[in-house]
């Protein structure tokens, strides 16, 4: 049975508070690092969309939004949200994880926004070393098989609360790094999800951005006595994943966004992640819509092809989206933006037919 979607977005960012927020970043470099303690105060009480509290935003765009910590299995306390919709039961559960060095609370909350919006339940987490969630140095994961385990015990538990419906479909989603993360939690429970949403998924560092030959052998070494050292030359891969120089500012000013060197054993470990990924592809049975951008250099679209071709999922779908970046659900254009959002729409309703 068909139904028809009222497509709506989050208020843009020329809405009047992200206007302001706007205005705010583009402050002098001298004003930005002298400012007094009230308005540092003031900003880390900001949004990525402005200055409007948390509640009255989400109130604004018609959804429900909670936050708490959630204790994993090994004892780590990760920092949670869930988005939720208001008026109607939900169509569907997506558990979704965030890329590296980023976190739940700045522009990632956009797309679960959108989702909710649609009457889909968002689930996410900041996963180890990231965002709010304790346990150890930011930006430091010495073993995804781990976050793996953490974000599989949170998203079981989301799936066993007794508020939703026995039978409502669950999906992945995934933003880069988290894309491999969901790919990892397929493959370690194969028929514990009904799909997953692949965003410029991680299952190789592109070449563009990896050190070249002999620096990943040395740091390799290296990484066996400094692994928390963070030296590895790379560049700040936010201005290589957005497009919109005015959303750089916006993301930039995420309080939470990891803004230090990649640490060597962070690296070493998703060196080895990528590699495991890239010879598992065949291994790939979960539906899945997978999305990249002919332009990103953080992540290689390649790749993606690769898992659309090689992946015995009977149902797959791979959209490459021509001189898109990294950034495909912030950094692009609204239009863009708008784009990918009702391609990821589109890919759900059909597998949530009958549920409005």
């Amino acid at each position: 049975m068909s139904h028809r979607i009222k497509f709506q977005t989050p208020k843009s960012p020329r809405n009047k508070s992200t206007t302001n927020f706007h205005n705010k970043a583009k402050q002098s470099k001298f004003h930005l690092e002298k400012s007094n303690p009230r308005m540092e105060e003031e900003q880390q009480n900001l949004n990525y969309w402005g200055s409007t509290p948390e509640e009255e935003y989400y109130h604004l765009q018609g959804i429900k939004s909670t936050k708490s910590y959630y204790t994993s299995p090994r004892g780590l306390s990760l920092f949670t949200r869930s988005w939720l919709p208001i008026n109607t039961p939900p169509r569907g559960i997506i558990c979704m994880v965030h890329g590296y060095g980023n976190d739940i609370s700045w522009t990632f909350q956009a797309t679960p926004i959108f989702l909710a919006q649609m009457g889909f339940a968002c689930f996410a987490l900041d996963i180890q070393g990231h965002g709010r969630s304790h346990g150890g140095l930011k930006a430091y994961v010495p073993d995804v098989d781990l976050v793996v385990e953490d974000c599989l015990s949170f998203f079981n538990s989301v799936k066993q609360d007794p508020l939703f419906d026995d039978g409502l479909p669950c999906f992945l989603y995934g933003e880069s790094m988290g894309g491999a993360i969901c790919l990892l939690i397929h493959l370690a429970q194969p028929r514990g999800f009904d799909g997953a949403i692949l965003v410029a998924p991680m299952c190789k560092i592109s070449d563009k951005v990896k050190p070249r030959w002999p620096i990943p052998q040395i740091l390799t070494f290296l990484a066996r006595f400094f692994p928390t050292l963070p030296i590895v030359p790379t560049e700040d891969l936010l201005y290589k994943s957005i497009k919109v120089e005015e959303k750089k500012i916006i993301a930039n000013r995420n309080p939470m966004r990891y803004r230090g060197k990649p640490r060597l054993g962070t690296v070493v470990e998703l060196l080895r992640v990528t590699d495991y990924l890239s010879k598992k592809l065949c291994d790939v049975s979960i539906p899945f819509i997978v999305l990249h951008g002919s332009a990103d250099v953080v992540t290689d679209p390649n790749v993606s092809r690769a898992l659309y071709e090689e992946a015995k999922s009977v149902d797959k779908t791979i959209k490459i989206y021509d001189g898109m970046m990294h950034s495909l659900l912030f950094g692009e254009t609204d239009e863009n933006i708008e784009i990918v959002r009702m391609d990821i729409l589109t890919w759900l309703s059909d597998r949530c037919r009958g549920r409005h």
